[in-house]
């Protein structure tokens, strides 16, 4: 049976209105856990932060898509129906990131009543122009054809290339981008949230980040990949130094949680080779004394 986390943190579940309890209005809902390296257990990258009834999606690798079908399907929670998914966050455009980008935007898209929003780093708008390249025969056959379609429009998204910073306000929640260290990539983001009852940040792929140590300082949620040791120590040595550059072994990964002690690190996107994906959680628990969970796919927080 799959077990669905799900760990209460600041107000949660902790205030009251004329004597009842208060449900939390923020969820985080792990779409994606994978890597690059294929595992049928495992979709690509992606995370939503379900907020107000209004999902909040942070890059959406391979199956992520059908993740969050199944998430609005049998978890019930109706805002990762693709049609009701309405804003999206790229942390960097690697593929594994990055592959269900066309997946989400043509799912249903004559029944979706407005266009995505979306925001992500510089070259953001010229793959958008490759996926309408890739979209024209389907969307050319419904437009010029009988079917009914409730926005002509929303085959299309409204994409903004960022920079750190401010990136979106709206009904109390506040999304924050900001910069980290992932290799030959440039830029590639982070992302803090704010909503009135949690705080959480994403790393997205990086190496160590003194900017992500800053940001996820006593949030409720740290979100953060990781390469396990134990994997690492057995790649030959020109892939230990490219993942070195680009990914943050757990050893880092613990110091980053020591100097920012969130209320719950959630560990994701392991790379750990040969060695057990568990090896990631059991080398972070070794040095770090906080609340830490290996996050699997459709685990909800």
């Amino acid at each position: 049976m799959k077990v669905i986390r799900i760990v209460s943190v600041a107000l949660a579940l902790s205030c009251s209105v004329a004597g009842r309890p208060a449900l939390a209005d923020t969820r985080v809902v792990m779409l994606g856990t994978g890597t690059p390296v294929p595992d049928h257990q495992r979709a690509g990258a992606g995370v939503a932060v379900v907020y107000n009834d209004k999902a909040y999606l942070f890059d959406v690798g391979y199956g992520v898509v059908q993740r969050a079908i199944e998430a609005s399907q049998r978890l019930g929670i109706a805002a990762l129906a693709p049609v009701n998914v309405g804003r999206l966050f790229f942390t960097h455009l690697h593929g594994d990131h990055t592959l269900d980008y066309a997946e989400l935007v043509s799912t249903y898209w004559w029944r979706r009543p407005s266009q995505i929003r979306v925001w992500g780093p510089r070259g953001l708008g010229a793959m958008t122009e490759g996926m309408y390249a890739m979209m024209d025969q389907d969307v050319s056959i419904r437009l010029e054809g009988s079917q009914p379609i409730v926005n002509r429009d929303a085959y299309r998204v409204s994409a903004t290339e960022i920079e750190e910073g401010p990136v979106l306000e709206e009904d109390g929640l506040v999304i924050e981008a900001f910069e980290v260290s992932h290799g030959d990539v440039t830029p590639a983001f982070g992302y803090r949230i704010t909503t009135p009852e949690k705080t959480i940040v994403i790393s997205g792929d990086t190496a160590y980040s003194p900017k992500l140590v800053e940001a996820a300082t006593g949030v409720d949620i740290l979100i953060h990949e990781t390469i396990s040791e134990e994997g690492l120590s057995g790649l030959e040595d020109v892939w230990q130094q490219y993942h070195l550059r680009a990914h943050t072994p757990t050893g880092a990964l613990a110091r980053i949680a020591e100097a920012a002690r969130p209320k719950l690190l959630v560990i994701t996107h392991v790379l750990h080779y040969a060695a057990p994906v568990e090896s990631a959680l059991t080398e972070v628990q070794a040095l770090y004394d906080g609340e830490i969970v290996l996050a699997d796919d459709l685990d909800v927080f």
